[in-house]
């Protein structure tokens, strides 16, 4: 198995960003991400992904 699953937490600190912005991106779709139950869950090969076009729109 290749995907590592990430928290919120994970996510935030690897980020830097406050968990609100976080979960501010994750309902509206702008990062990749899904739900287990209540929680938030993403994958680290997508995040990283997501992060290099973001470098690149900008």
């Amino acid at each position: 198995m290749t995907d590592e699953i990430l928290t919120a937490e994970d996510i935030c600190r690897y980020l830097k960003i406050p968990r609100s912005s976080l979960y501010k991106l994750a309902r509206e779709k702008e990062i990749p991400s899904f739900r287990v139950g209540r929680h938030w869950r993403f994958k680290k090969e997508k995040i990283e992904k997501w992060v290099e076009r973001q470098e690149n729109t900008r």
